[in-house]
């Protein structure tokens, strides 16, 4: 199985590797999730009509912008188009606006608004509280290790001894590591960048991969150095950037996705049986063999 969360990455094995695509996970990016739990749950929670919801995500990577408008990244409108009856003149995405690091920092210039006078505040709830395991997603190989913080504890019912997978951290192109989960040996490979990630499938294409789960980002070290972020974006830039998402991470009292109350919540509220089938409806999704010329 192969990350599927870098839009990037989405397009590119959709047209370079079409024969490749069923490896990919069906889980959209967290853009995507939120947004159609956004306009289903939240709505729903506090009695608000989902087309009266504008959903504004800030990301580093300017590709959302292209996967906000996807045109299978309409789940809450699925959700919605029986129970009010919607026509398909009424059809609505999921994610209305894609906003990129460096233009909010634009317009926060322009609006003369002082950043780090601002007073703090705690995000609202439902869906306001985070772990050290979302903070790490932001770096190359945080997406697997987020996965195998969880994925381990629930397979062998106990957490790691050492929650922080150092060996799949940094910036070497492609970073590999073993993972025992109760005498299964489990072989994954991080990539950061397409260059990268064509030796993994072209691996795979030739039979010849050895791993089980792939993590792939298609910008250099991660979110962190994406399109929208910050210039100039230097090699020295992105550590410092990694170092201060990982101290976070350290930093949390939660660090594990699953320990999340707030996604407990959720499930207990909205997603759990019987109606268990809507996580696969908003949460899941499916690709395009698209091809070079398609």
């Amino acid at each position: 199985m192969i990350t599927s969360c870098s839009p990037g990455w989405i397009k590119f094995i959709e047209h370079f590797f079409p024969g490749e695509v069923d490896h990919l996970s069906t889980c959209k990016s967290p853009q995507q999730m939120f947004g159609a739990v956004a306009k289903t749950y939240y709505a729903e929670k506090m009695h608000i009509d989902p087309r009266k919801i504008s959903v504004i995500s800030i990301m580093p990577c300017t590709a959302k912008k292209y996967e906000a408008k996807r045109e299978e990244m309409m789940g809450a409108y699925d959700y919605w188009k029986k129970k009010m009856n919607l026509t398909e003149g009424e059809k609505f995405y999921d994610v209305d606006c894609v906003l990129t690091t460096r233009e909010l920092a634009r317009m926060f210039k322009e609006a003369g608004i002082q950043f780090a006078q601002l007073p703090k505040e705690d995000f609202d709830s439902p869906l306001g509280s985070s772990t050290g395991a979302a903070v790490i997603f932001g770096a190359t190989g945080g997406v697997m290790e987020a996965a195998v913080r969880t994925a381990y504890e629930v397979v062998t019912g106990k957490p790691l001894a050492d929650i922080n997978l150092k060996v799949v951290r940094g910036f070497e192109g492609i970073k590999e590591a073993e993972l025992d989960l109760n005498g299964t040996k489990v072989r994954v490979a991080v990539a950061h960048t397409l260059k990268n990630a064509r030796t993994l499938l072209e691996q795979i294409e030739k039979g010849q991969s050895p791993y089980h789960f792939i993590e792939v980002m298609t910008c250099p070290g991660g979110c962190l150095g994406g399109g929208g972020q910050p210039i100039p974006t230097t090699w020295e830039i992105r550590q410092k950037r990694a170092d201060s998402i990982y101290a976070e991470d350290s930093m949390k009292g939660l660090r594990k996705s699953h320990e999340n109350p707030e996604v407990k919540a959720l499930y207990d509220e909205f997603l759990k049986e019987p109606l268990g089938h809507l996580s696969h409806e908003l949460l899941h999704t499916e690709y395009t063999k698209r091809g070079y010329f398609i």
